[in-house]
Order: structure tokens, then C-alpha cells, then sequence
């Protein structure tokens, strides 16, 4: 290369700005990163686990939307079933616990079962989605005043990231289109889309700070809760969101088979339920963690605003 610029300029008078256009100021260079800098070793650890990432989930990245759509509405399939299955212990629970008189009790219980298995299947099948999440997070409402579990927190921190992963899918459902009226300022489904998108990913959290506030500390709690909880942050402000949701997937599943195996305790035992209702809860939050994988965390996140400078 040096051989040819000092071809190229055969006269030493050469000016090479002769109008005075360029900056002046004589350059400073540029400076290789460091190797050895602990924020370079960082930066490329960051890098190689994205790579990794993007590289083994290029096999179900086709089928990532259809799994996490299904996953996020099987808690409403589970509770469907159940109310179906325990009616009578439903309806006793109803109207001597809640005060409901009778026939509004069975209105309750019938309204919820089709709204779930109704607004779960156009879910799954992705038709008419806005109307769908629409009844199912009217169901997470309802539920919460009917069953008087509006102010236990466990129910209401899970509940928010189900709100969440419900969100996730109508992100995911939007189309890039505008709709416009005479005289008024409209806003796009990409607008929109990334609004909830952000409500998504903040909510989605939510279970993890459950988890971290309730149960017994240990060592080992304590550990995957500072991992986690970094995790979760990551996830809220969308930095490094595909990798930090990743992550999430992974420690919830496990935690999952091995804090809610419903299916170890035996069918006669009251605690049965719970761990299937927290069971099936979390496969909905892990759910919306894998639409976050697979379509980003949108505009309003630092991953995004990172592209534009």
C-alpha cells in the first residue's frame, strides 16, 4: 500500500485540500480497542453468546411464534378444564366463600370457560387476536375480584406478567399498516406495536421479583436472584433483550419442573392445585419470553436506539 500512494504522488507540493474545505485540526488516529480491557473481554463474551444464540435457534425460529402464542394461553386452557372438571367445588367455593347467589355463580363460571377456550384457540390460530387478548385479559381481571385474589401478591405479580405475555401477543399479531381520519393525527400499528412491546417486556418481569421476594433464602436462591434480577432489568430496558430473555426461558423452565411438579403430589392433596395453577402460570410468562426472542424488543429499547448512533 505504501508503494502505490507514493506513486500516486510523485510531487512533493502536492496539495491534497486545495480549496481549504477539510478540518484543519490534525487527526488524532484511532485507537484499537484493547484485548485486555475487562470491558472488551465482556463485550466479546456478550457478542459470542448472541451469536450462539442466534445460530442454535435458527432450526425453531420458524416456530418460535406459534410456540410461544400456544404456551402463553395454556394457563387459560388449564383453568378451563379445571373449572370444568371441579364444578361443583367451584360453585360451593363461589357462593359460600364469595356470597355469590346461585345463578350468578354458574353466569361466572360459564362466561369465563368460553371466553378462555374461545379466545385461547383464535389466539393459537391467530384470528382476530385483538378481541382475543381482550377477553382473556378481561378473564385475569375478573377472576382476580371474583376468586378474591386481587390482593395476594403472588396472584397479582404473576397475573401482571400473564397481562404481559397477552401483550406480547398482540405485538406480535400487528401489521404495518396506518389508519387514517379527516382531520385527525393518526398513529401507525408499528407505533403502537412498539408501545406494547415495551408494556410487555416490563410486565413480563414480574414473576421473577415474585419469586425473588417469597420463599426461603439459600445460597443458591440468592445467586440466580442477582443473575436474574440483572436478567430482568436487561429484559425491562431492552439491552441485549434477545440474549437477557434467553437466559430467562431457560432458568424459568427449570425452576419450573423443579419448584411446581405438580404431578409428584398426589391428586388427593389440596397443594396439587396450586402447583399446577403456578405450573401452567409460568409456561405462560416463559411463553412471552420466546415472542421477545423472536421478534425483538422494538423501538423503544436500547438495542434499538443503539442502531441509530
Amino acid at each position: 500500500m505504501s508503494s502505490r500512494i507514493s506513486i500516486a504522488r510523485p510531487q512533493s507540493n502536492y496539495n491534497v485540500d486545495p480549496h481549504g474545505l477539510s478540518n484543519s485540526r490534525p487527526s488524532s488516529g484511532y485507537r484499537a480497542a484493547n484485548p485486555d480491557d475487562p470491558l472488551e473481554k465482556i463485550r466479546a463474551l456478550s457478542k459470542s453468546i448472541e451469536d450462539n444464540v442466534e445460530i442454535y435457534s435458527q432450526p425453531l425460529k420458524p416456530h418460535l411464534p406459534a410456540i410461544g402464542r400456544f404456551l402463553i394461553v395454556v394457563t387459560f386452557l388449564e383453568d378451563a378444564l379445571r373449572i370444568v372438571t371441579q364444578w361443583g367445588d367451584q360453585i360451593w367455593y363461589l357462593q359460600q366463600h364469595r356470597s355469590f347467589p346461585w345463578g350468578i355463580s354458574h353466569l361466572f363460571l360459564i362466561i369465563n370457560v368460553i371466553t378462555m377456550l374461545v379466545g385461547s384457540g383464535a389466539v393459537i390460530l391467530k384470528k382476530h387476536t385483538e378481541y382475543a387478548t381482550a377477553g382473556l385479559l378481561g378473564v385475569v381481571i375478573i377472576q382476580g375480584f371474583g376468586y378474591g385474589l386481587i390482593f395476594d401478591l403472588n396472584f397479582f405479580l404473576r397475573n401482571l406478567s400473564v397481562i404481559g405475555g397477552l401483550f406480547m401477543v398482540f405485538s406480535d399479531s400487528m401489521v404495518s399498516r396506518r389508519a387514517t381520519f379527516a382531520g385527525l393525527p393518526s398513529i401507525s400499528e408499528t407505533d403502537r406495536r412498539k408501545y406494547f412491546l415495551l408494556a410487555g417486556r416490563v410486565l413480563l418481569i414480574f414473576l421473577f421479583i415474585g419469586f425473588i421476594i417469597q420463599g426461603e433464602w439459600s445460597f443458591v436462591r440468592l445467586f440466580v436472584s442477582v443473575i436474574g434480577l440483572a436478567a430482568c432489568v436487561m429484559v425491562a430496558v431492552g439491552f441485549k433483550a434477545k440474549w437477557s430473555a434467553s437466559f430467562l426461558v431457560i432458568v424459568l423452565s427449570i425452576f419450573n419442573v423443579f419448584a411446581n411438579n405438580w404431578w409428584s403430589v398426589h391428586s388427593a392433596h389440596p397443594q396439587r392445585d396450586f402447583l399446577k395453577y403456578d405450573f401452567f402460570q409460568t409456561l405462560s410468562i416463559v411463553g412471552g419470553l420466546i415472542l421477545l426472542v423472536n421478534m425483538g424488543p422494538g423501538g423503544l429499547s436500547v438495542d434499538e436506539k443503539k442502531k441509530t448512533y
